[in-house]
């Protein structure tokens, strides 16, 4: 069995899932999510508990099994406290802010560049250069950030640009012959 798809999640208290037309939707606290889990899997919702159950043990059921309870699991973790990605700029003049749906970003061009912030997603700026993405939605947060990153991914020189936080950067050395002055 699937080791991840056979474990049960345990609902908090105030989550509710439902089953319904092949989607999954999840009530919570912090707001409602849906999405649907392949058709080969079934979900059985008992006793404060979440599970999964597949009909074979194909390489593809296996896959979808561990996915579907994976996607659930966020879901539920998603309604009661909400999914945070935080990350932080680097460079002399690169700065950002929020002005009411949209994210401003000076990042060295020869414009500021401008992302309109998704329905549900909430973004602030500490200090012009820490920028915190959250919402309950774990794909939508992942990939909001992962976006605002590739607009100026670090650059292994000088480190400048945007990176998630406590994230590393491999360093390069750049020119030997520099500062030798011939």
């Amino acid at each position: 069995m699937s080791r991840i798809g056979k474990q049960p999640i345990p609902l908090p208290n105030g989550v509710s899932v439902e089953k319904a037309d092949g989607a999954i939707r999840v009530k919570g606290p912090k707001g409602t999510l849906s999405d649907t889990i392949p058709d080969i899997i079934e979900m059985f919702v008992a006793d404060g508990q979440v599970s999964f159950t597949r009909p074979d043990d194909k390489k593809r059921s296996k896959a979808f099994h561990g996915l579907a309870r994976a996607l659930v699991a966020n879901m539920v973790k998603g309604v009661t406290e909400p999914f945070v990605r935080e990350l932080e700029i680097q460079g002399v003049g690169y700065r950002a802010e929020v002005q009411g749906k949209k994210l401003i970003l000076s990042l060295g061009f020869s414009h500021p560049v401008e992302m309109e912030l998704p329905e549900g997603i909430k973004v602030s700026v500490d200090r012009n250069i820490m920028v915190k993405i959250e919402g309950i939605d774990r794909q939508m947060v992942g990939q909001f950030a992962a976006n605002v990153r590739s607009i100026r991914p670090p650059e292994p020189y000088k480190g400048k640009g945007v990176r998630y936080l406590n994230e590393h950067v491999r360093r390069k050395v750049g020119k030997a012959g520099a500062g030798a002055g011939v």
